[in-house]
């Protein structure tokens, strides 16, 4: 006589996430280069040798291979196990917290997507569209899930994000005339307001400008020379503030709190 194995239903996310990773790596480096990334093939960066499915395999062919293409022996660079690390510890993170599988894959959607984000804007000043603006259609549909009643006020702070930004945007370019934030940021807090509602945007704000500034202390640690013209990309400290938010991380009311 058989019994039943029922898998338990968060394996799947932990399955899928090195994927995820891997696939997460492909826009990090297509996207800004206006490379296809639908219908292309991955292939080697030095050779140009199309990567067969067994060198595709997250984890176990990076290390089959010892970090080098089979083909030219080129080193594979870092970053591509790095976002299937990165993506898989966001769903380790999202089993471990969350109680419902429906919870887990809106933390995994969430995470992986500003993973990508902040990878992107840090290394290329970008924040896409591709990515940001369904961002902002999910955090509606994540709303709908969670608690449709709020769908007005998560539909007014996407606009009341975006505005607020775009306004900083215009006045600071027209004050310094050169740009301090970009459009992507703009809609990036869009997506911040369609995922946390309106009470959210200011713990986020506040957040990103915290990280923003332990950022600048480390490039300057690290040796860099801070000046006016010196760009750090907003898209990395906000894409952390908005998971910090979405994790119930609120250190204006810590900071409230302790004042008390």
């Amino acid at each position: 006589m058989t019994e039943n194995f029922n898998v338990p239903n968060w394996i799947l996310p932990l399955i899928l996430a090195p994927f995820i990773g891997s696939f997460a790596g492909v826009l990090i480096q297509r996207l800004p280069a206006g490379k296809p990334v639908g219908w292309a093939r991955s292939r080697c960066d030095a050779c140009g040798h199309v990567l067969g499915p067994c060198e595709l395999v997250p984890f176990v062919s990076f290390a089959a291979l010892r970090a080098r293409c089979r083909w030219c022996h080129t080193r594979i660079p870092f970053g591509h196990l790095a976002t299937e690390l990165a993506c898989f510890g966001i769903a380790v993170g999202a089993v471990l917290v969350e109680a419902d599988i429906a919870l887990v894959w809106l933390d995994c959607i969430l995470g992986w997507t500003l993973l990508t984000l902040a990878w992107i804007d840090w290394e290329h000043m970008l924040l896409p569209d591709v990515l940001t603006l369904p961002l902002v259609v999910a955090g509606f549909g994540a709303t709908l899930m969670r608690d449709p009643s709020a769908i007005t006020e998560h539909a007014l702070a996407a606009a009341a994000g975006y505005l607020a930004f775009r306004a900083i945007e215009i006045g600071y370019r027209r004050l310094r005339g050169r740009d301090g934030l970009g459009q992507g940021d703009a809609k990036l807090m869009a997506a911040a307001g369609a995922w946390l509602g309106l009470m959210a945007l200011p713990t986020v704000v506040f957040t990103a400008a915290v990280f923003g500034l332990l950022i600048a202390a480390a490039l300057r640690i690290m040796g860099n020379t801070l000046h006016a013209g010196f760009a750090i990309p907003f898209g990395p400290p906000l894409c952390a503030a908005i998971a910090a938010a979405w994790m119930g991380f609120d250190p204006i009311f810590m900071l409230m709190d302790k004042l008390q």
